[in-house]
């Protein structure tokens, strides 16, 4: 069976125990225990901080019980007189005369409260016995490390997963950990972790998941909960009713056509038993949410009120926002870099009308605030009056929570830019938020992906009590929806498995004609007028949404530079690659160029990235074009970002002026004490000497590095190497990029990865909003196409073609399945400079 890598007996002898991973049964479970096992910083740590989790149980159970049945409050709030003590009125009460004997607290426990702690007892054993499980798991983790990849658990914050996925296919090729397949590619690795994760993006990217609900007064809200997302998982994936037999293999019934009503049904049937299971539970589970809220956020609301009023980005977001193929740490790596640019654009937009309340608001609670503050330094005993201490605290947060709603006086409106550069972050934006960023429509729909803490307290709240009804009455409709998914989107991997073909980044099967270059990889030239040119198979029901394939494929060379794609694949990115560098020889080449010009355009964006990379570059349109990308430094506290006045070059005489740059001190250009080196160095003879070697770096110092996206050297697969490589060594490009290959190595290559997958972005949105342009055209000339009306989400009443075992190379069907086209290459060949 593919996939299966049947499992052997373990070796016990120490002489063998480097032979004790041959031919691992469960190769998804390892991966994933070892991805956890290095991001999570070892074995002490791991299983540290889950003892620390039990013993947090323990203590919220007693905590509250404790609090509800062990404290006599009259007592506490003098509202009546210890008898036991026979203190005055007047006297000092102390805790202890507060605390019921151990006799009446128990006493005072009523049923309730013995069911509540007899379930707790049952999750806590449950808790307690999947952590010892855990530990001769991660055990066996910290042995393969330390023995196989021979790394310490000290070493593992200064290697990237980059390193040890290295290893691991070193591994590999030596104890042969799966039998099916000798070399493990990263693909196939990334699978295995991320086999269900693929699945659960797809489904949000197709629409499948009812994740948006339409409420009165409210319209459309989205609602996905860290509760509803359990459920979700654990009906579609690895629960006993899921469709997965085991990790690495769907049900055969699932394959087939002919039971698809069937299994619909049985779908639909075990969902509404979870959603009953979900409402009987709904007590308790929203009595534990109330409790952990309130133990976990109340000191943080009370030394920072204002705390509930900042954003993160919601589970929503961050299935949108991923890329297929996509890891933990990479998708948090993007989206901490766009966190600064978003929360400024959401901030930019402010209601007049609450300005005006909040400001009087806040005027009114500072002056009450103010004048018990006085009075209490004046003399201390104010606050021993009753309820001083609360309207102080009270007053405290009226005021904090009102400056939530009051704007920075310094705030600069340009939403179009600070869009632009969470674009360049998150990669994935609505193509209706083009040229809209001022409106509140996108302001309330990006509010769905990037929301306020409180809103996200409060949806985790109402988790348990909306959960349910999801459950019941909007995914049980959506069964045979499902069932149809996995028999048109699953795929048979050799030595990997069932995976989802999305996951596949099969750009011919699942991309999208307006998100691919328009000229063909030099790799692949027609040989003739009559040749046909091939098309992308992939129709609205079967292609990714919003250039997820292609976007996802780009990211996954960039981030594992070493991995061999499909033909196909690599003449997608080889074309990319191609055209770009086809734009910067017509820009070069003709001044007029710039305003049609797409790698002009998202350069020009790229001015207002944000990020620990900052390529920003400046294009004065007079009789030449220049271009300068610098590349900076993230300090420790902000993100230096410089903008640098280009060169003007006057065509008549061949003057050179040189503009006034922002530099850092002395002259050097960085947010890092080693300083760097001149970023232009003037010269004379050539036309194009006064741009010299680019910014140049300190070396990185290595160390904490283990959520670092891709490898620690810079990749020669990207954007701006292939820009470098591919201008005339005597034109202006050349001069800008740097004159050879030294300028990768040179610069820092996890800030070059992360500035490089951003002007991929950019310019693939821009390539893909100019085809879009184009076909609206043909369109208004009458020329519209049938396919465009339908839905994003149509189910097809019939198998799908094509989905084949892959890796089969025996049959041609499956290679011509595979194969990656690009959009007609007949278009009239670019200018060169």
């Amino acid at each position: 069976m593919a996939g299966l890598c049947e499992g052997g007996n373990e070796p016990l002898g120490s002489l063998k125990a480097i032979t004790r991973w041959n031919h691992i049964e469960d190769l998804d479970s390892f991966f994933a225990r070892m991805y956890h096992y290095h991001q999570k910083h070892g074995f002490t740590c791991m299983m540290l901080q889950e003892m620390l989790e039990l013993l947090q149980f323990i203590f919220v159970v007693v905590f509250s019980t404790f609090l509800f049945h062990c404290v006599d409050y009259p007592i506490l709030f003098r509202d009546k007189v210890n008898n036991q003590t026979g203190s005055a009125p007047n006297q000092k009460i102390s805790l202890s005369d507060a605390v019921l004997p151990t006799s009446e607290c128990v006493a005072s426990l009523g049923p309730l409260t013995w069911i509540c702690i007899l379930v707790a007892v049952i999750f806590w054993s449950l808790r307690a016995i999947k952590v010892m499980y855990h530990l001769f798991q991660f055990w066996d983790i910290k042995q393969f490390f330390n023995t196989a990849l021979k790394i310490n658990d000290s070493d593992l914050d200064n290697l990237t997963w980059h390193e040890i996925q290295r290893r691991v296919r070193e591994v590999q090729l030596e104890q042969q950990m799966c039998i099916h397949k000798r070399d493990l590619t990263e693909l196939d690795i990334y699978h295995r972790i991320l086999r269900f994760k693929n699945y659960m993006v797809a489904m949000v990217n197709k629409s499948l998941l009812p994740v948006r609900l339409r409420l009165p007064f409210l319209g459309e809200v989205v609602f996905l909960t860290r509760g509803l997302k359990y459920n979700i998982e654990l009906l579609l994936f690895w629960g006993p009713w899921a469709p997965f037999e085991n990790n690495w293999h769907l049900k055969e019934d699932y394959k087939k056509v002919g039971k698809r009503k069937e299994l619909a049904q049985l779908l639909s049937k075990h969902i509404l038993w979870v959603g009953i299971a979900n409402f009987l539970l709904c007590p308790l589970i929203l009595l534990w949410q109330i409790l952990y809220s309130f133990f976990n956020y109340a000191e943080v609301i009370k030394r920072e009120p204002g705390s509930l009023g900042s954003r993160c980005w919601s589970l929503y977001g961050r299935l949108y926002l991923r890329h297929f193929n996509e890891l933990d740490h990479e998708l948090n790596a993007r989206l901490n870099r766009a966190y600064r640019p978003a929360s400024k654009y959401m901030n930019i937009f402010t209601s007049p009308l609450m300005t005006v309340l909040a400001q009087n608001v806040a005027f009114v609670a500072g002056a009450c605030l103010a004048v018990l503050l006085i009075l209490s330094v004046y003399d201390e005993d104010v606050i021993t009056v009753e309820h001083v201490l609360t309207a102080i605290t009270v007053l405290g947060a009226i005021v904090a929570g009102s400056r939530v709603f009051i704007p920075d006086e310094n705030l600069v409106w340009c939403p179009e830019k600070l869009v632009t550069a969470v674009l360049a972050h998150v990669h994935y934006l609505p193509d209706s938020w083009r040229g809209q960023a001022h409106t509140n429509r996108v302001r309330e729909e990006f509010s769905q992906l990037f929301h306020y803490k409180a809103v996200y307290l409060l949806e985790e709240l109402l988790s348990p009590v909306v959960t349910p009804f999801i459950l019941c009455f909007h995914l049980r409709s959506k069964s045979l929806d499902i069932v149809d998914f996995y028999r048109n989107f699953t795929v048979e991997v050799v030595g990997v498995g069932d995976v989802c073909s999305f996951a596949q980044m099969d750009v011919r099967r699942h991309g999208n004609p307006a998100w691919q270059t328009s000229v063909t990889s030099p790799i692949k030239l027609p040989s003739g007028p009559g040749e046909p040119v091939q098309h992308t198979v992939a129709n609205q029901y079967t292609q990714a949404e919003d250039g997820k394939t292609e976007l996802s494929l780009v990211h996954f060379t960039l981030t594992n530079p070493e991995w061999q794609p499909p033909a196909d694949a690599e003449d997608f990115v080889t074309a990319l690659r191609t055209q770009a560098r086809r734009d910067a020889n017509q820009l070069f080449g003709n001044a007029g160029a710039s305003g049609v010009n797409p790698l002009y355009s998202s350069l020009h964006s790229v001015s207002s990235l944000g990020a620990g990379v900052c390529i920003s570059m400046q294009l004065m349109v007079g009789i030449q074009v220049r271009l300068v990308i610098a590349l900076l430094y993230e300090t420790e506290n902000s993100i230096i970002c410089q903008d640098f006045d280009a060169l003007a070059v006057q065509q008549s005489g061949g003057k050179h002026i040189q503009g006034q740059r922002s530099s850092g001190p002395d002259g050097f250009v960085g947010g890092h004490d080693a300083p760097f080196q001149p970023l232009f160095a003037t010269g004379s003879g050539d036309r194009h000497a006064a741009l010299a070697e680019p910014v140049v770096p300190a070396p990185t110092v290595r160390g904490g590095i283990s959520r670092a996206e891709g490898p620690i050297h810079s990749s020669d697969r990207g954007l701006l190497y292939s820009l470098q490589q591919g201008l005339p060594g005597n034109s202006l490009g050349a001069s800008v990029f740097g004159p050879g290959p030294d300028m990768a190595p040179e610069t820092d290559p996890l800030e070059f990865t992360a500035a490089d997958m951003s002007l991929s972005t950019l310019y693939l949105h821009e390539l893909h909003h100019r085809q879009e342009d184009v076909m609206l055209q043909v369109r208004r000339r009458g020329y519209q196409e049938s396919s465009l009306n339908r839905s994003v989400w149509q189910r097809p009443h019939q198998d799908m073609p094509g989905i084949r075992e892959l890796g089969d190379e025996s049959s041609d069907l499956t290679r011509h399945a595979e194969r990656t086209p690009l959009l007609d290459a007949a278009v009239k060949p670019p200018r060169t400079s």
